[in-house]
């Protein structure tokens, strides 16, 4: 069992039991606004329980990927070949079939034991690109069937996670945008369950398109998806997938946007990436997040961080007199602080301009 880092003690025992960590996230009542997100922990059953044990609110379950929909259907073909006369390097990126380990039938047998075996939410997560013409529509529809049958297998509510790089420099970030919302339609005329769109960050307007999201059926947003960059291998000559695991550094990306919208959407968000520690998931919440989602920190210490993550949270909100989350939740977005421009361009001229040279470059 892994040892959780030193600072996390626990206090104040007696009057933590009195902070109700209640939250609502999709429609859905969470015990705690404390998630756990897609990751390798989610395929094992075992692993379900105990994250309930452990005092998570709900389960967003691994991503069932659209090319192991394409494989099952006989359209992973289009995958292989787009692209490959040219970079055939690249195949080395798409896994054999075997490496998917759940097939999308195993899948939705995963969710129906899942939601059998415990009494949180589990969120199903689909993960593709597909919509009207940028694949083929056989393969388009059989993507969507399968937000009809996690439904069916009982899934709680469903993340919509689009990984998509436009690369190509024909496409207009309309067209992107427009892929995203028709998608989201696609999906939303085909299950009764809530949706949530798990976004990236890199859109020139990111509000309009959370309004316009929203408005196309979304109940809730996840903030943000984080893209796992390629590198160089300089001595093989070789593009190489690699893989970092998130710090509370990168909070501060998501945070400044769930400040933001916090407020001016019908819709909850929930912020993903950089949530380790107690404090994260605080500020998190004073941003205007339902719930703050946790993988990297739960791979590293491992389900049982959840408990030490949780009474820390109820110590320091007991010590500064909350008596719930819901009354933090926003204290600090855009439009409760007394200088909301912090939030925008005001902050980065202050910090940009307390910036000094170090002394042996004056």
């Amino acid at each position: 069992m892994r040892i959780a880092p030193a600072h996390f003690l626990l206090r104040s025992p007696a009057k933590q039991t009195m902070t109700d960590l209640t939250t609502t996230y999709l429609g859905l009542t969470l015990k705690s606004p404390l998630v756990a997100s897609p990751s390798p922990l989610c395929k094992s059953l075992s692993n379900i329980r105990h994250m309930e044990d452990a005092g998570v609110g709900a389960v967003v379950l691994h991503s069932l990927f659209e090319e192991q929909i394409n494989h099952e259907s006989h359209s992973l073909d289009y995958y292989l070949s787009r692209g490959s006369e040219s970079f055939a390097e690249a195949l080395n990126y798409f896994p054999e079939p075997n490496a998917y380990r759940l097939s999308p039938h195993q899948y939705l047998e995963h969710i129906r034991k899942a939601t059998e075996m415990v009494d949180i939410p589990i969120i199903a997560s689909l993960n593709g690109v597909s919509s009207g013409g940028w694949v083929q529509r056989a393969s388009h529809s059989d993507w969507i069937k399968y937000a009809a049958l996690m439904e069916e297998a009982g899934a709680d509510a469903l993340e919509l996670n689009l990984y998509f790089v436009p690369a190509d420099s024909d496409i207009l970030s309309e067209t992107v945008e427009d892929m995203y919302a028709d998608l989201l339609i696609d999906v939303r005329n085909t299950v009764s369950i809530p949706i949530a769109m798990k976004l990236t960050p890199f859109f020139s307007s990111l509000p309009n398109l959370a309004r316009r999201l929203v408005f196309a059926g979304a109940k809730g947003l996840v903030l943000f998806n984080r893209f796992y960059q390629p590198d160089l291998d300089i001595e093989n000559l070789e593009v190489v997938p690699h893989l970092h695991l998130s710090t509370s550094d990168e909070l501060r990306l998501p945070l400044r946007w769930i400040a933001i919208l916090y407020g001016r959407l019908n819709a909850d968000l929930a912020l993903s990436t950089g949530v380790h520690t107690a404090q994260d998931a605080l500020k998190g919440l004073m941003a205007g997040a339902s719930v703050t989602m946790m993988t990297s920190a739960l791979l590293q210490h491992g389900i049982d961080y959840v408990r030490v993550v949780t009474e820390e949270m109820r110590a320091w909100l007991a010590e500064h007199d909350y008596e719930s989350v819901g009354q933090l939740q926003g204290s600090l977005s855009q439009q409760a602080v007394p200088f909301p421009a912090a939030f925008e361009r005001a902050q980065y001229v202050k910090i940009v301009g307390t910036l000094e040279p170090g002394p042996e470059r004056r």
